[in-house]
Order: structure tokens, then C-alpha cells, then sequence
């Protein structure tokens, strides 16, 4: 650490986050200085009069220099350094010295812009680290922790002596102030001092320290002032001292353009990928330092290129996150802009002119194009790849080259529109890595890292040369410029040059590189020019693709190369072969748990796209698709929602189901009655509803034991699905779509029968199960459970199951794949797409319109629901909500039940009709509950009220459940009772925090607290308003019931309750009756009494 005490301004290092920081002295303030290109960031000094920041960096093993705000850095020493660790400066002389912890160890000096480099102390050193300045003496101190020793010298290295040479377990830093020398010591955690002459006298002054580390003595005469002669320089970046003067220089790779300018860009340079970071090697300048773009979040990237197009980006490739980005050379505007479907990009390359990216993913075999930023992604191969790496394109030919490290090794070229695709070298291939073009003569260059060789060839594949055939370890990327080839090598974590026609002139610009990828030769002279696709875009309505130049490999002009149009992944080209079809006709739809991808039928390529639903999807497990009004649904267990988007635009989505469902693991969309069915697992129910999710009505809920997939056949009218139940009990049922007609149609040799679909032209009902310990199979049977057969049994774990046109779609959970099979040829079995993790339900879809509907355009009549049926009559019959008895016409329902019971369950408010059938309850759409105890209602009005005591509120609700909203939020801590006064139309409730029962208005309005005396633990209270009463219960230490009149007034104990213990209470307002619940371990009962506490008995016990 070091401290600027003019600024009042602190700096340090952290070799845990690679990274400078700093703050003001008081601790505030703190920031970020210098974030990207550290490695080990040992040490740190600050020029306090000329307002410098250096530092060493052991990982780099360089010493850089930058203003204090980290603005325009640059590598100040370099060469033949090896572990940098500790840095001191001594402005007054211009001159810095820092210690060397590598091979070699030493203690060294240079001017302070670098120059003037000179080796203070060499012999005897093994592990240098902390030093320090006597600014006043003009001597050096430093610590060496292997020789349990602190030294001193001159300036220059002369008159050197021990100054503690006994009682030194590890010292690291040190520092001086007047007569005094401070060091901090690792091993004893101990912060010590000494005469500084002599070393006697020393003594701890802190110990039990966690390794305490650099150590400063802060006062003003440790910065003493001088004159800052950069004040009168006319330097455009870094003014930086040296012994008799200033220098004028410029950040690292920058050219200077005079004496005290340098040039505002870099020109010409490399840049090359370094697994977790991105550099570059300017040529405009004298140093050949690398230096570090300020990219962040990198895991390994391996492939880069560029586009110098104002205002000039660099691409890269990321393997371990499976993406693709790009930012400015400044690091600015960073954006990933490919991150879904993707497998091991490890190739990368950018069409300048017509402004594409090209990529390569050896994962799925795959070569893709898409717009600059990402979009309009398009497949252009995907047969016949074996592990594809590097890609280049050459735009005035309209050819891409890429090499394939597969099991037959080779370089192959086609059309940038992925046409005309041929075999350039098949034979002497190990594996072939990186890739360039010599865009002047027109030929390929690559590297072999198995035949360990650079070789050569034209455009055609003829004309094959060794470039370079020796001394090349693990030759990985390659690039090239006017006259020379760069290559990285792994093995010997060089990059190198040479000549690129004789191999002669071999160099090494950089080494000591870990992990080197891919290098690409910067120039800005790569210009833009006009082609085909640069008027109108073709005429194309997304994608241009320049074409193969057949009439010449080098046909000069551009704007003659053809080009050919091009759709988006899954999307097909119309008549006219320039517009898109801009939907898909026939796709498999599937879920993700956190994202939903499509994978088109329509074209020869199976490529899944990610659909861009902004919605934030928790665990999504199945989906569904509406092909009349295009809509996509998808059921989510972990929000407990069934949503839906549109799928022309999928960046908007609504939730049409939101409560009442726990685990909805089936969902199926009936696009010819325009209804919604599904199973819910936690509920062990099928319901269905509207497609907007309205009129919900439970069809079947009895003997049910893990409903799992559903499938309708609106032919016949039924509905088939799943159930895993209880082992050995899973089976496969049907029934009406209306809930009638009820069936177990299969349940032998089933353990978990997963998937589930129907082949309405076979007559075939298909699933997928599981029938034995580790044995699954995929099966078929007719429509009533008969004629079982095997249809496939080396699937490991198929889960679910969809059939479309003759084929039967699943997918895998162990292998991960998607596969098809011919159901009029059970042996041609395929997979589609491999490797795609976590995926759950699917639905094979046609957008093809749906047949007529049977309940015509009237709904059939019905209010609500109109169901297809089996054993109706007509074909249908109407049907209800959940809850609701349907009227004598048989056709109308009313929006709610006659009667009905309401209760809370904390996170939810339910109903539970008392005139249907089945006590199925219904949860009201209230929304986000934490912990809601007491409701009540206001018949007259149609208002619900209840509490939250988690969210300390009062909210009211139509009775339905709808337009929920807070009237009470302040000053309430456990509201466990409320009542409303549907007569004066006020509400009242008790609050066991403040111990007060209170009252107000239907809308929160003119709250008045009636009683804060006397209470223990108010709970639960009932309003009598023609008798002007109200009853409360007290959970208090001596329970008790008690009464008063509506204003407050007339307070009574009416029942003492013998036991303590949790209560609740209710009022016959017929009989004049109170009825209450104790729930304490010695009573847990019903009793009821008179208004006066006489007549006391139990009801239930």
C-alpha cells in the first residue's frame, strides 16, 4: 500500500481480486483504480509530486505506470524481468527501485519513465520483499524473509550493510520514519521497530496479527514537496520523470507522434485470446509489451477477430460460458450477443464487408452466420462435421475455410451462403488448428499441432508447402500480415513470427504465456467496399450471403460476386428466394425449466432457438402451442403459474393462470374448443379453463395419484393421461373431455409411465415408461389400452413424448438428446440435437388451422365452458367453473356459488363450494400472500377483507378475488382478527402487538382505536351489527371470550376458558348464538354459548 497525503488519498493492491484500489484516508470513497491486466499485483508506490501511480506485477512480471485515477497505463519495464514484488519511488531524484523474487534475485533501479535500468544489489539475495526510502539520508532498505535479514545501501548499491541480521522470522514490509525502522513479520504476525542505524532496541508493537503485509509511516515529511515539473510540460498523456528532465510518453502500444504528442489510436497490432483474457501487441510503438483489453467476465475464450468500422469492436468466443461477445477496444459497450444454443464455439471469424460474424461449434457440429450484433442467426452446415475449429472468409471470393480436427482430419471451403462446400486437404492432417488467408496471393495458411507443422496452400488446395516444419511444439492459432505469419504455441507459450513464404526469420515476441488460443493481425486498412448487399440489402428481407465466385477465385470486383438470400434459424425462404416466411410451420416446442427453445421441422437442420421471453421463468416443465391465434403456453412450478406468450412476439408474455395450482406437470392446449387442460401433481387434479385461464373447472380429482402427461383427442371426445401413483399402482387412464366416461385403459408393467401422445391417423395411443430398474421402452396400444406393443427399448430415460405427420418425437433426460422415429418404419430411428441439458415437456406442432368446432360459434349455448363429450347427445356439453351448480336450463352458469365457505391456508385464500358435487376448492387470485390468518366478507358490496401479519397490512378484494389492494399498512404488527360491519359498513380488527381492537372505514379511512386497556393476545373477533355487539377472543394467560358494544362502550368477560389456549369464534345470528373454537392440547373443541356466556356446551370434541 502507499498514500497520497496531499489528495488525502489511500492505494493498495489485492492479489486475491487482481486488482489496484483506492479510497480516500478515512476509508470513504472507495473505487476501483486499475481492474483488468493484473495477475499478482505485489507492489505499489505513488509520485506524490508529480501525481504517478506505479505498481509491479509479479504475474506479469512487468512495472507499469499510469495517472493516479488509472488513466493511460503503460508497461514501463518489462524485459528480463521475472517475479517484481516490491516498489519504491524517490521522486525528489526521479529515480524507482523495486526487488525481484525470480531465479535471478535482485534489487534493481530505473529512471521513473523507465530508462536508465540498473542492478542495485544481486548476491546474496534469495526472497527480497518490502523496501523503503530514507529520502533525507539518500539510502534503500529492504527485507529478505529467506536470509531473515534487513539490509541497507546508497542509492547506487555502495556502502551496503545488515542492518537486523538476528531475531527475524519472515519480515515482509518495511518502512522508515526519523530514527525509527518499522517491519511487519509474517511468521510471528507481528508489527516491530528498531533504531534504524543500528537495529537496536527493537521491540513489538502489535502482534497476533493475520499475516500483516506492506507496512507505511504516514506523515508529511514522508512526502516531502518539491517542484512538479510536469506543470509546465505540453505532454498529451504521461509526463513522467527522469533524472535531469521530463518525458513526454505515451500509453503502452501508442505511437508518439512528436516530442510530446502520441497518436489517439493503435494501428497495427495483435491481439490474441489468453483463456481468461484478452491482449495485444502494438507494432506502431518501440516496446513490444502486451498489454490487457479491459474485457471482463471471461472463463476460456479461444477465437477472436475484428471489425475496425467506426467504432471498432473485437469478437470473441468463450467455450466455458458458450457464448459469443464483443466490446469496443476500450472495453466499453461489452455485450454478449450469442448465448443460447451454443456448444463449444471455438471458431470465430468476421465478414467486414458485408458485416457478418461466421462461427464454428465443434460441440454439435455446426457452422452459423448471423448480423454483427447477433441476430438473424442462420445454420449454413451441418452434415459432415467432425469437431470443427478455426474459420476464416474471404469476402472477395465469397468463400469461408475452416478446419475439422475429426477422425478424418481435413480443411474444407464453401460459400459464405454455405454452398458449393468442397475438401481443400484431406491427407498429412493430425490436428489442424488455426487457420489464416494471405488475401494478397490468395492462399491458406494453417497450423497442425499434431504434425507439428505450419503449411500452406492456394485457394484451390493445390500448391501444398511447409512453411515451417521444426521446432514448433503445439502450434495453435495463426495470423498473418503484408510479409509475415504469428502463431501462438501452448506448448512452448510463445508467440513467434516468420517469413511467411520461406519460414526464414524466425522470432519470439512474447513468451512465459499461459494458455495461448487464437491471434488475429490488426490494421486499419482493411476498407469497407460496395457489394451486393450493400443496396437494399439484396433485396433480401434478412440475411445477404455473398456466394461462391465460380467464374474466378479472384474475381477483382465485389460487386460481381453472387450472394444469396437467407432466413433466420428454422425459417424458410418463400418463392420469390428473397422473402422469409416469417413464422414456422411445423416445429417441436421445448421446455427448458428456465428457457423454452423451438426446433423447426421445416428445414433439413435441426437447430433449437431460444425464444427471447423477457418473463422470468423459474422451473418451466411443459408447454403447449395454440396454432389459430399462434399463442405458446408453458406451466411453471416454481412461480405456480401457467403463462403464455406470442410466439411472433415472444418479448411479451401474461400469466392466464396464477392461482390454485401447486405442480402443473401436464399441459395440452385444445385448439378446436379453444380450451386449456392440464394435470397438477401437488394437487392431484385435471382441470381445464379457457385459454385466457377463466371458468377453471376441476374434471377429475378422486383416486388420482400423480397425474403426470395429458393428450386430447377432440376426434372422439377424450382426454388420455399418465399416472405415476403410488408403486405399483401406475396406470394409464382416460375419460371424457368433460370429465364422463372415466376408464384405467392400461396398468400392467408400468412404473412410471412418463410421456404421453396420441397418432390420431394410426389410431395409436404412444408412451414412454418406465417398466423395470434401469429398463425403459417407448409403447403403442390402440385407443382402449389393447394390442400393447413394444415400439422402441434402447432409449436409456425417454421422458416426454409427441407425435406429428407419421413420426413420434422425445426426448432423453440421460442422454440429452432429441430423437424421432418412423412410425411406418420403427427401425429409422434419428437423432435430431444432441447434448441439450434440462429439458422437460414438448409438443411436436403444426400452425395448420384446426378443424371446425363442434360448440359452433355460439359456445354451443353455454355461458362458460363448452366441453366435448363423448356420451353427450350433441356431441358437448356445457359445463361450469369449479364450484358453481349449473342452472335449469343446463346451459347457464352464475359467476359464484349460492354458498360457500372461505378460508385462509396462509399463502392463499380458498373457496370451497357447499351446492357442487365435489369438494374441490378454488383458490382466489388475491395475489402474493405471506401469511394471511383472519378474513371476512361484505356480502352486500362483494368485498373480501383479510390480514397479512408478515406484511403487517388489511386488504380488501371483489369476492372473486380480484382488484386486491391494501387499505390499512401502518402501525399494525399481528392483525390475527378482523370483522366487517356490513350494516355501518366499517371494519374491525384486533392487533395482538399494541394489544388494541380498532376500528375504520371499508377503505381504511377514519381508524379509531376502541380498546388499548386490558388486553393480553387479542385474536380472533365477530360483529353483531343489529344487536350493536362485538365478540373477541384473548389467547392471553388467562384465555377469555369477551364482548362490547360496536362504539367501544359496555366492555364484559362473558367466558372465562378453563385451559389456555388458541381460539376462534363464529355467531349464529338466527339463534343467537356464539360458537368458538378451542384448540389447546387438554380441550381442542367446538363449544357454543348464549350472548350472556350461559347455556354452554360442546358441539365437537
Amino acid at each position: 500500500l502507499d498514500y497520497h497525503i496531499e489528495k488525502g488519498l489511500m492505494f493498495w493492491t489485492d492479489v486475491t481480486l487482481d486488482r489496484i484500489m483506492r479510497s480516500y484516508v478515512n476509508g470513504s470513497g472507495v473505487q476501483q483504480v486499475v481492474s483488468s491486466g493484473l495477475e499478482s499485483p505485489g507492489g505499489v508506490a505513488v509520485d506524490w509530486i508529480h501525481n504517478l501511480l506505479y505498481w509491479t506485477d509479479s504475474g506479469t512480471s512487468r512495472v507499469e505506470v499510469s495517472h493516479l485515477d488509472g488513466s493511460y497505463r503503460k508497461v514501463l519495464v518489462w524485459d528480463n524481468l521475472e517475479k517484481p514484488r516490491a516498489l519504491a519511488l524517490h521522486p525528489l531524484h526521479s529515480l524507482m527501485f523495486w526487488t525481484d523474487w525470480g531465479d535471478s534475485p535482485r534489487l534493481e533501479s530505473a529512471a521513473m519513465d523507465g530508462s536508465q535500468r540498473h542492478t542495485v544489489a544481486s548476491r546474496n539475495l534469495h526472497w527480497p520483499n518490502g523496501i523503503t526510502i530514507d529520502y533525507t539520508r539518500n539510502q534503500i532498505y529492504w527485507a529478505d524473509a529467506k536470509y531473515h535479514i534487513i539490509e541497507k545501501a546508497n542509492l547506487d548499491g555502495g556502502n551496503r550493510r545488515a542492518v537486523i541480521s538476528r531475531g527475524l522470522l519472515h519480515p515482509f514490509g518495511v518502512a522508515i520514519f526519523e530514527d525509527k525502522l518499522y517491519w511487519t513479520d509474517w511468521q510471528s504476525k507481528s508489527v516491530n521497530s528498531a533504531n534504524k542505524f543500528t537495529g537496536r532496541g527493537a521491540k513489538t508493537i502489535r502482534s497476533r496479527l493475520h499475516f500483516p503485509m506492506d507496512i507505511q509511516t504516514y506523515h508529511p515529511l514522508r512526502q516531502p514537496k518539491d517542484i512538479n515539473r510536469c506543470e509546465r510540460s505540453n505532454c498529451s498523456h504521461l509526463c513522467l520523470p527522469r533524472p535531469g528532465g521530463v518525458t513526454c510518453a505515451c500509453p503502452t502500444g501508442f505511437r508518439r507522434v512528436n516530442i510530446t504528442h502520441c497518436a489517439e489510436n493503435i494501428d497495427h497490432f495483435l491481439v490474441f485470446t489468453r483463456k481468461t483474457d484478452i491482449r495485444r501487441i502494438s507494432f506502431d510503438g518501440l516496446e513490444r509489451a502486451d498489454t490487457v483489453l479491459p474485457v471482463k467476465n471471461l472463463k476460456n475464450a479461444v477465437a477472436l477477430d475484428w471489425h475496425s468500422q467506426h467504432p471498432g469492436h473485437i469478437y470473441w468466443s468463450d467455450v466455458g460460458r458458450d457464448s459469443i461477445s464483443r466490446a469496443e477496444w476500450d472495453g466499453s459497450n461489452e455485450k454478449v450477443i450469442v448465448s443460447s444454443s451454443l456448444d463449444s464455439p471455438a471458431g470465430l471469424a468476421v465478414d467486414w464487408i458485408t458485416n457478418k460474424i461466421y462461427w464454428t461449434e465443434a460441440g454439435i457440429n455446426r457452422i452459423e452466420v448471423a448480423l454483427l450484433d447477433g441476430s438473424m442467426r442462420c445454420v449454413l452446415i451441418w452434415t459432415g462435421l467432425d469437431r470443427p475449429r478455426a474459420i476464416v472468409v474471404h469476402p472477395a471470393t465469397g468463400h469461408m475455410i475452416w478446419t475439422d480436427w475429426g477422425t478424418e482430419p481435413k480443411i474444407e471451403r464453401a460459400g459464405m451462403d454455405g454452398t458449393n462446400r468442397t475438401t481443400l486437404v484431406s491427407s498429412g492432417l493430425t490436428w489442424p488448428n488455426g487457420v489464416a488467408i494471405d488475401y494478397l496471393t490468395d492462399r491458406v495458411y494453417w497450423t497442425d499441432a499434431g504434425a507439428k507443422t505450419i503449411e500452406s496452400c492456394d485457394l484451390h488446395g493445390a500448391n501444398r508447402q511447409v512453411v515451417v516444419g521444426d521446432d514448433l511444439p503445439h502450434p495453435f492459432g495463426i495470423t498473418m500480415d503484408e510479409d509475415t505469419i504469428y502463431w501462438t504455441d501452448w506448448q512452448s507459450k510463445c508467440i513467434s513470427s516468420a517469413d511467411k513464404r520461406t519460414g526464414m526469420n524466425r522470432k519470439i515476441l512474447r513468451e512465459n504465456l499461459e494458455y495461448l488460443m487464437d491471434i488475429r493481425f490488426y490494421h486499419n486498412s482493411r476498407p469497407q467496399s460496395p457489394n451486393p448487399c450493400s443496396v437494399r440489402n439484396g433485396g433480401c428481407t434478412h440475411l445477404c450471403l455473398l456466394s461462391p465466385n465460380l467464374d474466378g477465385v479472384n474475381g477483382g470486383d465485389i460487386l460481381s460476386t453472387p450472394y444469396r438470400c437467407a432466413c433466420p434459424t428454422g425459417l424458410t425462404l418463400s418463392h420469390d428466394r428473397h422473402k422469409c416466411n416469417t413464422e414456422m410451420n411445423k416445429f417441436l416446442a421445448i421446455a427448458r425449466r428456465t428457457d423454452i427453445r423451438v426446433i423447426s421441422l421445416d428445414v433439413q437442420y435441426s437447430a433449437d432457438v431460444k425464444l427471447p421471453i423477457r418473463s422470468f421463468l423459474a422451473n418451466v416443465v411443459d408447454v403447449a402451442v395454440d396454432p389459430r391465434d399462434g399463442y405458446l403456453y408453458w406451466s411453471d412450478i416454481g412461480s405456480h403459474e401457467i403463462s403464455r406468450t406470442l410466439l411472433i412476439d415472444p418479448a411479451v408474455s401474461e400469466a392466464v393462470v396464477s392461482s390454485g395450482l401447486d405442480i402443473v406437470e401436464g399441459l395440452v392446449v385444445d385448439p378446436i374448443g379453444r380450451l386449456l387442460y392440464w394435470t397438477d401433481d401437488g394437487r392431484d387434479i385435471i382441470s381445464v379453463s379457457s385459454l385466457d385461464g377463466a371458468h377453471q373447472r376441476v374434471l377429475v380429482h378422486n383416486d388420482l395419484g400423480s397425474p403426470r402427461a395429458i393428450a386430447l383427442h377432440q376426434g372422439i371426445g377424450y382426454m388420455y393421461w399418465t399416472d405415476w401413483g403410488n408403486n405399483p399402482s401406475a396406470k394409464i387412464e382416460r375419460a371424457g373431455m368433460d370429465g364422463t366416461d372415466r376408464s384405467v385403459i392400461v396398468s400392467s408393467d408400468l412404473i412410471w409411465p412418463n410421456g404421453i401422445t396420441i397418432d390420431q391417423e394410426l389410431g395409436w395411443l404412444i408412451w414412454d415408461v418406465h417398466y423395470q430398474p434401469h429398463q425403459q421402452r417407448i409403447e403403442r396400444s390402440d385407443l382402449l389400452g389393447g394390442n400393447r406393443t413394444i415400439i422402441h427399448s434402447s432409449s436409456p430415460h425417454p421422458y416426454s413424448i409427441s407425435c406429428l405427420d407419421g413420426f413420434v418425437y422425445w426426448t432423453d433426460w440421460e442422454t440429452r438428446n432429441v430423437r424421432r422415429m418412423d412410425l411406418h418404419n420403427t427401425s429409422d430411428v434419428r437423432t435430431l440435437r444432441e447434448n441439450m441439458p434440462s429439458m422437460m415437456g414438448m409438443k411436436a406442432v403444426s400452425m395448420e388451422p384446426p378443424g371446425p368446432n363442434i360448440c359452433g360459434l355460439n359456445n354451443g349455448g353455454c355461458s362458460h365452458l363448452c366441453l366435448r363429450s363423448p356420451t353427450a347427445r350433441m356431441g358437448y356439453t356445457c359445463a361450469c367453473p369449479t364450484g358453481i351448480r349449473i342452472g335449469r336450463d343446463g346451459k347457464t352458469c352464475s359467476d359464484l356459488p349460492e354458498e360457500y365457505l372461505l378460508f385462509t391456508t396462509r399463502l392463499s385464500i380458498r373457496r370451497l363450494s357447499l351446492e357442487a358435487d365435489t369438494n374441490t376448492y378454488v383458490e382466489l387470485p388475491v395475489g402474493d400472500l405471506e401469511n394471511t390468518i383472519a378474513l371476512d366478507y361484505h356480502y352486500g358490496r362483494q368485498l373480501l377483507f383479510y390480514t397479512d401479519v408478515y406484511l403487517d397490512v388489511i386488504k380488501r378484494s371483489n369476492l372473486d378475488g380480484t382488484n386486491s389492494k391494501t387499505i390499512v399498512s401502518r402501525k399494525l404488527q399481528t392483525t390475527d382478527g378482523v370483522a366487517v360491519d356490513w350494516v355501518a359498513d366499517n371494519i374491525y380488527w384486533t392487533d395482538a402487538g399494541p394489544k388494541t381492537i380498532s376500528v375504520a372505514r371499508l377503505d381504511g379511512s377514519s381508524r379509531k382505536v376502541l380498546i388499548d386497556q386490558g388486553l393480553d393476545e387479542p385474536r380472533a373477533l365477530v360483529v353483531h351489527p343489529s344487536r350493536g355487539l362485538v365478540f373477541w377472543t384473548d389467547w392471553g394467560e388467562k384465555a377469555k371470550i369477551e364482548k362490547m358494544n360496536m362504539d367501544g362502550s359496555g366492555r364484559k368477560v362473558r367466558i372465562a376458558v378453563i385451559c389456555s389456549g388458541r381460539t376462534d369464534s363464529s355467531i349464529d345470528y338466527n339463534n343467537s348464538r356464539l360458537f368458538y373454537v378451542d384448540a389447546s392440547d387438554e380441550l381442542n373443541r367446538i363449544e357454543t354459548c348464549d350472548f350472556n356466556g350461559r347455556k354452554r356446551r360442546v358441539v365437537v370434541s
